[in-house]
């Protein structure tokens, strides 16, 4: 009987699962119990079989996010370690998953740290998470020149809400909110808020929270 750390993967991109199995197996110590398409898979598999350790996506394209299946695994065997996984520059995600009592998180685009070293340190009994934030170039400028309340406006624009919209929920009076939308578009270069949606989008620079819960 094997005495590798079993690991199973979540994620929806079929690139990166390629990815994950290929660290585990080159890995010596680690067996991949399964590879899967989307975190719910990942729940169902833990209450079946027997898995140490999960390495999750929070971005997924149908049902439900990687954040919230990942609490659902730890509440039901507080055994299982997890890494949270992704490849946007969220980092507003960080301080949920700390709060949810996940393991450990990675930027697979900016992290300082390989992934084997964070499922060796993470098996190990460490929560490992990032030392920094990302910070992508955008525009002209990168994501730290922006700041709280840009950024916060900035996801509201990915979901093409209205200045109304973004005055409303932020409660906010619309000539704020038209100021911080002209203030990023002086800072970055680009030519309007359609521009900054867009891009911000296509960089993964931000993630709305109805982006990442929503189910497909």
């Amino acid at each position: 009987m094997s005495d590798k750390i079993k690991v199973v993967i979540a994620d929806d991109q079929y690139v990166a699962r390629g990815f994950f199995e290929m660290y585990i197996k080159m890995s010596g110590k680690y067996e991949l119990a399964a590879a899967l398409a989307t975190a719910e898979q990942a729940v169902n598999y833990c209450q079946q079989n027997p898995v140490d350790l999960v390495i999750m996506d929070v971005m997924m394209k149908q049902g439900l996010d990687g954040m919230t299946c990942a609490q659902i695994i730890k509440n039901n065997d507080k055994r299982i370690r997890i890494i949270l996984a992704t490849s946007t520059a969220e980092y507003q995600w960080i301080d949920e998953a700390k709060e949810k009592g996940i393991d450990s998180f990675w930027f697979k685009e900016y992290d300082e740290l390989s992934l084997l070293e964070i499922m060796d340190r993470t098996m190990q009994g460490e929560s490992v998470y990032p030392g920094s934030k990302p910070d992508p170039e955008f525009g002209a400028v990168r994501k730290s020149d922006l700041t709280e309340r840009e950024l916060e406006i900035l996801r509201e624009l990915t979901l093409n809400r209205s200045n109304e919209e973004i005055a409303d929920h932020f409660f906010l009076s619309l000539n704020t909110v038209k100021r911080h939308i002209q203030n990023m578009l002086n800072k970055t270069g680009y030519k309007n808020r359609l521009e900054l949606a867009v891009n911000a989008k296509s960089l993964g620079l931000v993630v709305h929270e109805d982006d990442r819960t929503r189910r497909g």
